[in-house]
């Protein structure tokens, strides 16, 4: 199919740097709108990356004939009303995580997309990488055997230094928070490689709980999002999984997954701290032997690298959205996937607030 689908790009953060390079390099997609609430900065975007249409009105962008797909990377407070319109409006659209403030409003998008015959990509964009695919396969191979244990630590100082400013991030009624963030993206890969989850217990912490106010150097305003997350699940199958998250530690390990079985042991990792998808590498062993690092196949290699390590996933979100509208199908990662990371997300805050072990039905 060579017809180009229209996109506009509704969130110029991530936004511009993510979303809108990649669907100006896929081959099938087109960039056609920019939305920003100040029509000057949606000008001058649009000037600067050669797009038709810049525009402050969201409705007129959801209306427009220009557009088949609302690519929405605003912050998640956000997300839920500008999801909706865009599919009320008849158009697809790909959804950044922290998809939204609570599972019932995800669930109400997958509803609405399903009867509105449109498809709802989430952007979990491990699913995507080389090493994690192949830790994919190894796993359905039955490596590692029955599991023993499973354990994530996704440790990192992006948010360490107390100096950083106070934003929208630093609000937990707003969908601020490392659980958000980066807890979103592990609930999704649990599940994806691992399964459903049985129980949760959950303890979330704020390290630093003031920060600068951006619109004052002097003055400080309350941080109410967490920073670090310890984790605790047993997977359906029985399997205990211990998860450490944190934004605020100085030489963190990074994100490294480690699973420990019966027959043998797979780990996969990256130190970069920079760079959250680049340096990944999986190492594997047998038995008691000592784990060796596993070569990824080129099969599985991204068709090209970019600078930021962030685009070539997010590109191959884009393939699948593309194969979505194409057979009109709504593979994962959809709303439907969205809706169970979050849904980990609530209960994850309902254990922390009850300071109790939650049965998942």
């Amino acid at each position: 199919m060579e017809n180009k689908i229209k996109v506009a790009i509704v969130g110029t953060g991530f936004g511009k740097q993510i979303h809108l390079p990649a669907f100006q390099i896929h081959p099938r997609t087109e960039v056609t709108a920019i939305y920003h609430r100040d029509l000057n900065k949606a000008r001058s975007i649009a000037q600067e990356y050669n797009i038709p249409y810049a525009m402050d009105n969201y409705e007129n962008i959801c209306s427009s004939p220009n557009v088949d797909v609302v690519s929405i990377s605003t912050p998640p407070f956000l997300h839920y009303e500008m999801a909706k319109i865009a599919l009320e409006n008849d158009k697809h659209i790909l959804l950044e995580k922290p998809l939204n403030l609570n599972s019932n409003e995800t669930k109400k998008l997958w509803n609405l997309a399903q009867e509105k015959g449109k498809i709802a990509v989430a952007d979990f964009e491990f699913r995507f990488i080389p090493a994690w695919q192949l830790l994919k396969e190894y796993l359905e191979q039955d490596f590692v055997g029955k599991t023993r244990l499973i354990k994530i630590d996704w440790l990192v100082a992006s948010r360490a230094n107390p100096q950083r400013a106070w934003n929208w991030y630093s609000v937990k009624e707003k969908g601020g928070g490392v659980l958000g963030a980066i807890g979103s993206h592990v609930f999704d890969y649990i599940n994806w490689l691992f399964g459903e989850v049985a129980t949760i217990s959950a303890h979330l912490s704020c390290s630093i709980e003031q920060r600068p106010d951006p619109l004052s150097n002097k003055e400080l305003k309350p941080v109410t999002a967490d920073d670090t997350c310890l984790i605790t699940l047993r997977l359906k199958d029985g399997t205990p999984v211990q998860i450490n998250l944190s934004s605020v530690t100085y030489q963190g390990r990074g994100h490294w997954v480690e699973i420990y079985g019966e027959k043998g042991t797979l780990v996969l990792g990256s130190s970069n701290l920079k760079d959250y998808v680049h340096g990944f590498k999986l190492f594997a062993s047998n038995g008691d032997k000592p784990l060796t690092e596993v070569e990824i196949p080129k099969r599985l290699a991204f068709p090209q690298v970019y600078t930021d390590g962030r685009l070539a996933p997010f590109i191959r979100v884009v393939d699948r959205l593309v194969e979505n509208i194409d057979y009109n199908i709504n593979n994962a990662p959809s709303l439907k996937e969205g809706f169970y990371s979050q849904l980990l997300m609530d209960l994850s805050h309902q254990s922390h607030e009850e300071k109790r072990t939650l049965i998942i039905n």
